[in-house]
């Protein structure tokens, strides 16, 4: 039922931004947490960010922290990751995804989620 689609990637330089957006349909943001993940060719699945439907609050990997940032849009069903200082390796498909289960702190570990978007690829090059 639940529908997720990313849009906003592309190419980017090093240093560069880009902002990532994940619409929800088939129901209501705010009964949901929301993660994004990415995979590398590669590499195993990283969750990279997760925002908590009931309090908003975040979860980050070490790696992204101070770079990037989730938000959400109830009123638009929308989802958000802002993407700074992009490095080489932040390469990667990233996906949006849905989790029933809210939880007070939201999770990053992919399993927990429910429902998943197609993805949208972010390449960092020069």
């Amino acid at each position: 039922q639940l529908q997720l689609v990313e849009s906003g990637g592309g190419l980017v330089q090093p240093g560069g931004s880009l902002r990532l957006s994940c619409v929800v349909s088939g129901d209501t943001l705010d009964y949901y947490d929301i993660g994004w993940f990415r995979q590398a060719p590669g590499k195993e699945r990283e969750g990279v960010s997760c925002i908590s439907s009931r309090e908003a609050s975040t979860n980050s990997a070490d790696s992204v922290k101070g770079r990037f940032t989730i938000s959400r849009d109830n009123a638009k069903n929308t989802v958000y990751l802002q993407m700074n200082s992009l490095k080489p390796e932040d390469t990667a498909v990233y996906h949006c995804a849905a989790d029933r289960d809210v939880e007070r702190i939201c999770t990053t570990n992919w399993w927990h989620y429910d429902y998943w978007g197609q993805g949208t690829q972010v390449t960092v090059a020069s």
